[in-house]
């Protein structure tokens, strides 16, 4: 099978100047600061919990009855429990609907501002949730949820934004490993939120908070005076930023059938100031081939890949007793197997043009690997092991599906004339994919409490099947296509 001309003898580094690598960079560790901060919570969960619950069920602080008194929000841990869970569910209700409202924002202002406004403020708001109410000793369920309400809507602004950065800069040819590899961002900024997290966790939670909230708030600093959001920013047109590869142009996501009759039509910026194209409406954007069912697809599987995000520490906890910080060190391997699968799968449906076969394969391997995950014994290495895997068919699937599907859908052929597009399209499917992950979220906790963990494992199966139903029909449509040029390449040997 010929290779893209992109893929072949290293073209796809050498032609990649200092400023892609400024920009791949700064639009990493910026997702992966915001998705540090919401690690936090999650790895912190387990002292959140006993710290709300009376001292009769809490032994680890020896407080005084009237300390304990200001903090009895719930009579058990349990419902502490639910709560947690009803706070997840909250804020990712409200970071979906903030995603449809920021990509149309995204498309419409400066993104480098709409980024940096949005780490920043984000971070004010962690550090007031976890650190400045432990210092006051302001226990209170209502501004709980106020504030993680407010906190869903700004962390809302990243991912719209910077997707749409990268697709300014890095075109089609390539752009499956490339934002392979740069979606590792969501699974490094869990990493580092771990990391964080466990160092300073003997010293409180809200240490943990306040250690990821100001290192998010120097990150949206550093976003708002050295990110360039397009070439056009240095006098490069993008023909010159993509250093002339016809291939970074020919869309992956097509409806047409003859794509071999596809021509590039380019035109040569003149000297003349670039004009600002119109960005197309929510309505066009939700209409593109495409789009709706990998939104779909996407809510089943960002249900189970966020199910693993925000309770994998906890069930290492609760279920094999290991210890907090072991846990949330543990709970690592997962973001490294969805790293590695990430990058390899989108590297292979580089080299096919394809994604939808790539991501069928993938998930129904999910499916036998969640299987094995959720009989996991007692045992750290063999657990760790078997979450890498997980994380591998889980991981990469959702990585590939947010970052790289997600600006082919944005830069469609279809919308040439009116291509600003990309962060209203990638707002939309992030967006569908949150409503489904805040949907999950609850879920998980019901189920957990009334039927066992092992029902919650049953529960991903199932999500992770809806997943390839939703793109079933693209499958098959790109299943032929790869059939038929094989055959033509057949032939023409």
């Amino acid at each position: 099978m010929a290779w893209p001309r992109a893929l072949q003898r290293g073209a796809l580094l050498t032609r990649f100047s200092h400023h892609h690598v400024v920009v791949f960079l700064l639009t990493f560790f910026s997702y992966s600061l915001l998705h540090a901060s919401r690690k936090t919570f999650s790895n912190v969960k387990v002292s959140v919990s006993k710290q709300w619950t009376p001292s009769a069920y809490n032994t680890s602080v020896e407080l005084p009855v009237e300390i304990w008194s200001t903090n009895h929000l719930f009579p058990n841990t349990e419902e502490a429990t639910l709560f947690l869970g009803t706070l997840d569910t909250i804020f990712l209700f409200s970071y979906a609907v903030g995603l449809f409202i920021s990509g149309i924002i995204g498309d419409r202002l400066n993104l480098r501002w709409v980024l940096s406004f949005g780490m920043c403020l984000s971070a004010l708001v962690v550090f007031v949730f976890g650190t400045l109410t432990e210092w006051l000793h302001f226990y209170n369920k209502w501004f709980y949820c106020c504030l993680w309400i407010v906190n869903g809507l700004l962390q809302s602004t990243g991912w719209p934004c910077v997707v749409a950065v990268m697709g300014n800069w890095f075109g089609k040819a390539g752009r499956g490993v490339v934002f392979g590899l740069w979606s590792a961002c969501a699974s490094v900024g869990n990493i580092l939120g771990a990391c964080l997290a466990s160092s300073v966790l003997q010293y409180g939670y809200e240490y943990a908070f306040l250690v990821t909230a100001s290192v998010q708030f120097a990150g949206g600093i550093a976003i708002f005076f050295g990110l360039l959001v397009s070439p056009e920013e240095i006098g490069l047109t993008g023909l010159e930023a993509e250093g002339n590869f016809e291939d970074s142009h020919r869309p992956l996501i097509n409806d047409a059938e003859n794509e071999d009759e596809y021509e590039p039509n380019y035109s040569v910026q003149e000297d003349n100031p670039v004009t600002q194209v119109k960005a197309i409406g929510f309505h066009q954007a939700c209409c593109l081939p495409g789009v709706i069912p990998y939104s779909l697809a996407y809510a089943c599987l960002k249900l189970v890949n966020y199910s693993f995000f925000f309770w994998l520490p906890f069930y290492l906890s609760n279920n094999f007793r290991w210890k907090e910080a072991e846990a949330d060190q543990l709970s690592i391997w997962y973001d490294v197997g969805g790293i590695i699968g990430g990058t390899l799968q989108g590297f292979i449906s580089d080299v096919l043009q394809r994604r939808a076969p790539v991501l069928a394969l993938s998930l129904l391997l999910a499916i036998g690997s969640l299987v094995g995950y959720s009989r996991s014994p007692n045992d750290k290495s063999i657990n760790a092991l078997l979450m890498t895997v997980t994380g591998f068919f889980i991981g990469g699937p959702s990585n590939m599906i947010s970052s790289a599907i997600s600006a082919d859908l944005g830069r469609q052929e279809l919308i040439q004339g009116s291509s600003e597009a990309l962060a209203t399209v990638t707002g939309i499917v992030d967006g569908t994919g949150s409503i489904g992950a805040a949907v999950g979220q609850y879920l998980v906790s019901l189920i957990q409490d009334n039927l066992g963990w092992m029902w919650v494992f049953y529960f991903f199966i199932l999500m992770t099947s809806c997943t390839i139903l939703f793109i079933s029909p693209l499958i098959a449509r790109e299943m032929s296509s790869l059939v038929q040029r094989g055959r033509a390449h057949m032939l023409s040997e």
